[in-house]
């Protein structure tokens, strides 16, 4: 496996993935043996997770929570972050341990870190108890990795960016609200980001393929449909033929399914016709995850973000004027390389323009293989604290102030499961994407129900039903 640099990446040509019917021609091949999935990361891995759950179910595994009792451990894994790898194998470590007692147990290592050259060359130089091995690019291979890991360790990870396969099965994770995968890959090449790499080149699924989707998840009553991409904005430019997200949101706004929608959006291709949709449908939630990652334009620039605080700014704006009711999120990195003082103020001033409803905060981690890496990373790990501190303390400020103004409002929350912090309560999210706890019967999970807010916090809300 050889992972492309920067330069070769950037100059493959765009051109349309070949589009392929997912083939389950394989059959049960155990009885009576469980598998343990483990999910690292972003929503995209949690889908490519339901994927695998099929594949494992269908040949003949049942699901176990206890680590102990699987006959086959999957790990799919994240790479955006340097803990993350630490934690992966800090796990694995507990798997290797496991396989002592358990020589039998197959130990599947799976998702982005598997794309990365050095990960896959440290498991064949120092795990060998690690039994298969396979990426982004080929999960659809892993019911036959796990058929001959039974004569033959397996380490298949695609270079080079796979089909695009339309009818995938999935073991969904809820049966109220779904993930829709509309595209694969990303073109963007952020400095810090290692997405590219791991998951290849934008590759967008057929616009009628994704609607009939959402049309059979609709049938099946399901409630909610997220529309999920590494650029979600971009989606249809490499098909050629002028489809875009604009059209795929409305086509799947006609649906009539009660609820969409979609991340992540990248400011550079974030259109107002887009917004003018959102706008037009109430089945579009009027929530928008906007990363920003920096308000100083000379640190856009060095993470190559294509966009500057003024023209971030004018998009916030626009859609703060014609989206009724929209809350808006972010992402924010502190400590980039040469990140001055003055820079990270220049982030809190966006902080204080912008208001956000929340944002996911993170210290700048170098990543192998990515342009930022090769810059000195001089700022100190307490520096980069201090600020990260700094930042969350005005984030939740703000997070706090928006969500007390819901006080004593009425909202429309659709009610998914228990609460984990309180047995006695259901908790279930409102238009605007903010978590609700409230006291109801358990026979209203799935159902849209009008809560009055009775106590905001910078995390949640409490409630009470009308």
């Amino acid at each position: 496996m050889n992972l492309p640099n920067l330069e070769e990446a950037r100059k493959r040509t765009l051109k349309k993935s070949l589009i392929v019917k997912n083939n389950y021609d394989f059959k049960k091949i155990v009885k009576d043996q469980k598998y343990f999935l483990k999910t690292y990361g972003c929503q995209m891995n949690e889908h490519d997770s339901e994927e695998i759950r099929k594949y494992l179910e269908i040949l003949g595994y049942s699901k176990t929570t206890i680590l102990e009792e699987a006959d086959i451990v999957v790990l799919n894994t994240c790479a955006i972050r340097e803990n993350a790898h630490d934690k992966v194998f800090g796990y694995l470590g507990r798997c290797k341990h496991l396989k002592k007692e358990k020589p039998d147990l197959i130990i599947a290592l799976g998702g982005c870190m598997s794309q990365e050259e050095s990960v896959t060359q440290e498991i064949l130089n120092k795990h060998p108890y690690i039994d298969i091995v396979f990426g982004t690019h080929n999960i659809n291979d892993l019911p036959k990795l796990i058929i001959d890991s039974k004569n033959k360790r397996q380490i298949e990870v695609l270079s080079i960016e796979g089909n695009v396969y339309e009818d995938i099965l999935y073991s969904r994770d809820s049966n109220i609200t779904a993930w829709v995968n509309i595209m694969y890959g990303c073109d963007k090449f952020c400095t810090y980001c290692i997405v590219p790499y791991t998951r290849g080149k934008q590759r967008s699924r057929n616009l009628s393929k994704i609607v009939e989707e959402v049309k059979d998840l609709k049938k099946e009553g399901y409630k909610e449909v997220t529309l999920l991409g590494q650029n979600v904005n971009a989606y249809g430019v490499d098909l050629n033929d002028g489809t875009n997200f604009k059209m795929l949101l409305e086509n799947v706004a006609k649906t009539g399914i009660e609820r969409i929608r979609f991340v992540t959006s990248h400011p550079w291709d974030f259109t107002s016709e887009v917004i003018d949709v959102i706008a037009k449908y109430d089945n579009i939630m009027p929530y928008i995850h906007l990363p920003l990652q920096s308000g100083s334009d000379r640190i856009l620039r060095l993470m190559g973000r294509r966009y500057t605080k003024e023209e971030y700014l004018r998009l916030f704006k626009e859609i703060k004027e014609k989206i009724k009711g929209v809350s808006i999120t972010t992402d924010i990195i502190v400590g980039f390389p040469n990140e001055t003082i003055e820079d990270f103020n220049n982030t809190l001033d966006i902080v204080n323009t912008c208001k956000f409803d929340g944002a996911f905060t993170f210290i700048y981690s170098p990543r192998e293989g990515t342009p930022a890496s090769k810059i000195k990373d001089n700022i100190s790990k307490v520096e980069k604290e201090k600020r990260l501190y700094e930042l969350n303390d005005l984030v939740n400020k703000y997070s706090l102030e928006n969500n007390k103004k819901l006080e004593q409002k009425q909202v429309k929350v659709l009610i998914l499961g228990i609460s984990e912090k309180d047995n006695n309560k259901m908790y279930g999210y409102t238009e605007t994407m903010k978590l609700v706890n409230v006291k109801l019967n358990k026979e209203l999970i799935g159902h849209i129900i009008d809560v009055k807010i009775t106590c905001a916090k910078s995390f949640s809300l409490d409630g009470e039903i009308i």
